[in-house]
């Protein structure tokens, strides 16, 4: 779950939406072997919005481009364990229906969008421009076959209109909302005053090894808290492995098949032209551009004198902060990472040629040509175990799916798995008991599985399940009911949690107790250091800050802020412990601060209220939609 809250933020429904539709055709390459392996056809019907179809492809390639899109960012941390956790096909079949049920309102208020208005859209969106102009139709048409499956300007087209509409529609109900002058003010300085606190943590931890816990108050402590203690019902699960890797050893795969498959994805072994440049940069936003130019002809001149040491000039004048300190190296890099005026000149220089002036929206340039690496193509002879290894995973994946599959109609007792795991070589595993949340051994944690054996009979058996090395059918071969043990049987957890309790209400008792000294006291420091406690002073920090040894806390935060300059708060409870806090400095936000900032906060405020509101309107209107979802069918497309 920490994943899903890293991945959650975007600005709403609409900007979303079309930052989907010029993603998806104009950014995302979405490889082939991405695809999942479905039981399904792509014209099959998913779902159903007022009689518009959502097809498996057109959820096939959503899915793919959000799988394709964390992959990209959180690599072998997710795998299709947790995809399946995350619940990634839910999440996009919901949004499907989302932007349906949003194209038939907006068809229901009568909202058009023109051709004319497609074209001026398909103009200014920023993947079809060079140099801030349109590319031309030629190249337009180009960029959308080199997509993955390739996109016709038709269906481009479509995806697109529907956005507007989306847009239209959102626009017409929420446009008339704003935020007045006040209240983004009074968003902006609570959003960036700041405060350095004076923190004093009293935790817990520092009072246990003074507490003492009898065994009468474990006793009286069970017997007022019993369910506290009750111990979840268990089961004894076996279950029938169809391992991926070793269907994956009987699979062969014919050279001719190999040969082709590198040649459909010819792209992805081949490297583009790279160079390796350093730059010197005089920026010009807020100057006087003639004196700046006239400072890097001055600068250029020392570059291209002979013997030259342009790492130290570069170190001495450049103004881009990022590189400068070892001399403007910008190492190797390709074709779109740079501006173009930049790019254009770097790629037509020669290894240990310094160009003249580049001027760029960053200011003037001097750049030096260090290397180039002409693009290039690793062979087949190269990448063909690799290939080999590739297609027979797939291979094996969608053959241990189909044997899976197969033998769903036969499993339908333990008898049965018995039998038929004898005849297939499957694995056989029978765990102890476990509760529902436990990992189960040779699986690890499989919520999916485990939820759907704590939910059957005994002598049941479950259909084919995915799990991270193959396909699982499993049945249960004993249970415990849920109970609420004997004394002994958790007198250990008891006394922890009376311990912890008590070093708590210690720690709580002795915050109050110094309290009252620190706010009195000349010195806080002095008194605190008297007192035997240690003080952990913190940055400037803005509210929603973590604090040492106290985290985020709304209870400090609250204190922090109301309290002036020098201000010493009461204890204050916090979930780590107790802690008492000094405003050290106290830094307000100016005037100025706020009109530099009201417009961005206005923007960000106005679009937070609309979305709300448009949502809110959403989720009514699809009250009044038919609105059909096809489980079964999902079931197959996700293999669930």
């Amino acid at each position: 779950m920490t994943m899903l809250d890293r991945m959650r933020r975007h600005k709403g429904w609409l900007k979303w939406s079309l930052a989907l539709v010029v993603l998806t055709f104009v950014v995302f390459y979405i490889p082939d072997f991405l695809t999942t392996p479905t039981g399904a056809a792509p014209s099959e019907v998913l779902a159903e919005v007022e009689g518009e179809p959502i097809t498996v492809g057109a959820f096939t390639r959503r899915y793919n481009a959000q799988v394709n899109a964390y992959r990209n960012a959180y690599g072998g941390q997710i795998n299709d364990q947790l995809i399946k956790q995350l619940g990634i096909d839910r999440q996009i079949l919901n949004q499907l229906v989302d932007e349906e049920a949003m194209v038939a309102e907006s068809r229901r208020q009568g909202i058009t969008v023109s051709d004319v208005e497609i074209r001026e859209r398909i103009l200014a969106l920023p993947g079809f421009q060079e140099n801030g102009k349109f590319i031309g139709e030629q190249r337009y048409r180009q960029l959308l076959q080199m997509q993955n499956p390739p996109m016709t300007t038709a269906d481009f087209e479509r995806s697109l209109r529907r956005a507007l509409q989306i847009e239209k529609l959102r626009n017409a109900l929420t446009g008339w909302m704003s935020v007045g002058d006040a209240e983004v003010a009074a968003e902006f300085r609570r959003r960036n005053e700041k405060v350095k606190l004076d923190v004093v943590p009293i935790t817990p931890e520092a009072f246990k090894s003074q507490v003492t816990v009898s065994d009468a108050e474990i006793a009286a402590a069970f017997e007022k808290s019993k369910e506290r203690y009750r111990i979840g019902e268990k089961r004894k699960i076996k279950y029938a492995l169809l391992n991926v890797d070793q269907v994956r050893q009987t699979i062969t795969i014919p050279e001719t098949e190999i040969a082709a498959f590198y040649q459909q994805n010819l792209s992805q072994y081949q490297t583009p032209a790279q160079v390796r440049a350093s730059h010197i940069l005089f920026k010009t936003e807020g100057k006087d551009e003639k004196a700046v130019q006239a400072k890097a002809e001055e600068v250029l001149k020392l570059a291209k004198a002979p013997g030259a040491d342009f790492a130290g000039l570069a170190k001495k004048y450049s103004e881009d902060e990022s590189n400068n300190a070892n001399g403007g190296d910008l190492d190797y890099f390709g074709r779109g990472r740079m501006v173009p005026e930049f790019e254009n000149a770097a790629f037509t220089m020669k290894n240990g040629e310094i160009s003249d002036l580049v001027k760029t929206s960053f200011g003037f340039h001097i750049i030096k040509m260090v290397d180039n690496k002409p693009e290039a193509t690793r062979p087949l002879a190269e990448v063909r175990a690799e290939l080999e290894d590739q297609l027979k995973w797939q291979r094996a994946q969608a053959e241990a799916e189909k044997i899976a599959k197969s033998l769903e109609a036969t499993m339908k007792t333990q008898a049965d798995l018995d039998r038929i795991a004898k005849e297939h070589g499957m694995q056989v595993t029978e765990t102890g008991l476990i509760q529902m949340a436990e990992p189960i051994q040779g699986v690890g944690s499989q919520p999916e599985l485990s939820g759907r054996v704590f939910g059957m009979k005994e002598g049941d058996v479950t259909p084919a399940m995915r799990v991270a090395t193959g396909w699982v059918f499993a049945t249960v071969t004993g249970r415990q009911d849920a109970y609420i043990p004997q004394l002994a049987e958790v007198k250990t957890r008891v006394a922890e949690d009376v311990k912890q309790d008590k070093a708590i209400e210690m720690a709580k008792q002795r915050a109050a107790a110094i309290a009252t000294e620190l706010k009195g006291a000349k010195d806080f420091a002095a008194a605190a250091k008297r007192a035997g406690l240690e003080i952990k002073t913190t940055e400037l920090v803005t509210r929603g800050s973590a604090i040492p040894d106290v985290g985020i806390s709304e209870a400090v935060d609250a204190a922090a802020f109301s309290l002036p300059q020098g201000g010493v708060s009461d204890a204050i409870t916090t979930p780590a412990g107790t802690a008492i806090i000094r405003v050290a400095e106290k830094v307000s936000v100016t005037g100025v601060e706020v009109e530099s900032g009201r417009d961005l906060l206005r923007d960000e405020l106005v679009n937070q209220r609309r979305d709300k509101f448009f949502g809110a309107y959403m989720q009514k209107a699809k009250q009044t939609l038919k609105i059909t979802t096809r489980e079964d069918t999902l079931a197959r497309v996700v293999g669930s």
